[in-house]
């Protein structure tokens, strides 16, 4: 990675579609579905919501160990068994040295993620560092007050903001790095959308290589 950019850069893997993994300070997947066979044990696992590609109680279980912390919307954690911690837009939970921040994600023009559900996006403070996850979402007022350092946003369109849409969000939000996601997994969106948001960001974008199996 180029050392510009920040740190938590080093330990960030997309393994496809909302998938994503941080390796320190501790083992983080967000929306774990279709992992990799050798995907280490996780320390603390985030749930968005509980629609199947982002709620997978099969992959949940393969990488849960008896004292994983899993924090996730109403919806999803009725699926992940009594130890998942129900979480609602606007909490915090400090899991060891990583501070949990929960933030709205919805549609605004578009009925399959209202805003009443309460499905997450997460913030996740990592020393002087903060990076957002939008989870399934459009452009939404919420967005002008997130500070983030790294911004993982969806770029498909159809269920979530379009390519054209994730720039304006890039540009609201400004962080230093935006990676796109929500693509190429079968459900939405293909590497052009990624490519289509890369070409129009107003901040430095990375274009991850999916290490999963979608």
């Amino acid at each position: 990675m180029d050392g510009t950019q920040p740190e938590l850069m080093r330990h960030l893997h997309w393994i496809g579609h909302d998938t994503f993994r941080l390796d320190s300070p501790l083992v983080v997947y967000i929306d774990p579905w279709h992992l990799p066979a050798s995907s280490p044990p996780a320390d603390l696992i985030l749930v968005s919501h509980e629609h199947h590609d982002h709620c997978s109680p099969e992959s949940v279980a393969q990488i849960r160990k008896a004292d994983t912390v899993i924090l996730a919307n109403a919806g999803a954690a009725q699926s992940l068994g009594p130890d998942a911690e129900v979480m609602r837009p606007g909490e915090k939970r400090v899991v060891g040295p990583i501070t949990v921040e929960t933030v709205p994600a919805y549609n605004v023009d578009k009925p399959f993620h209202p805003q009443g559900a309460n499905h997450l996006g997460f913030v996740l403070q990592i020393g002087n560092e903060r990076l957002y996850f939008a989870g399934d979402t459009d452009v939404i007022p919420e967005m002008k007050s997130i500070r983030c350092d790294v911004a993982l946003l969806p770029v498909s369109g159809k269920y979530v903001m379009t390519a054209d849409e994730a720039v304006e969000a890039a540009t609201i939000l400004r962080p230093k790095v935006a990676v796109p996601m929500q693509y190429g997994a079968g459900v939405a969106g293909t590497v052009a959308d990624a490519d289509r948001f890369s070409e129009q960001s107003p901040v430095p974008v990375v274009v991850m290589e999916a290490e999963g199996p979608v």
